[in-house]
């Protein structure tokens, strides 16, 4: 057994709920411990996974926050740095499930973060322990 982060980006929080409930419910499923902490934004994310790293607390982290796109270039910004970031993080060996949506609107963000139909947090979770388990195999 081992402990995952989850770390929200709590701005939509019924979506949010949707999402951390997949993401939960896939990582207890696995046998494994689950944290969760909250931040601002999707742009803090990595920032919080890289803290957490350095505590070598957690055997990964799942991502999740939604980012919809609005009148303004806003959500390019956010959608794409969030997502380098994360990717940063993997490159250096961190496993990461990146579940953080990115849409045009409320109602794509629901199907997508509700455990009922895409379950996206579930997906991200998977991602995490998909990546833990490379990691066990390459170190071992």
């Amino acid at each position: 057994m081992a402990k995952f982060l989850i770390v929200e980006a709590r701005f939509y929080t019924h979506l949010n709920d949707l999402l951390v409930q997949g993401a939960r419910a896939a990582l207890l499923a696995a046998g494994h411990e689950v944290e969760v902490v909250t931040v601002p934004g999707a742009l803090e994310i990595p920032a919080a996974i890289a803290l957490a790293e350095d505590s070598g607390a957690y055997a990964g982290y799942v991502a999740i926050g939604v980012v919809i796109r609005g009148e303004t270039y806003h959500f390019e910004i956010v959608a794409g740095e969030s997502a380098r970031g994360i990717m940063a993080l993997t490159m250096d060996g961190v496993a990461i499930g990146n579940g953080i949506l990115t849409v045009e609107n409320e109602a794509q963000a629901l199907v997508r973060a509700d455990p009922a139909q895409k379950n996206k947090g579930g997906e991200a979770a998977q991602a995490a322990l998909a990546l833990w388990a490379l990691q066990q195999r390459f170190h071992d």
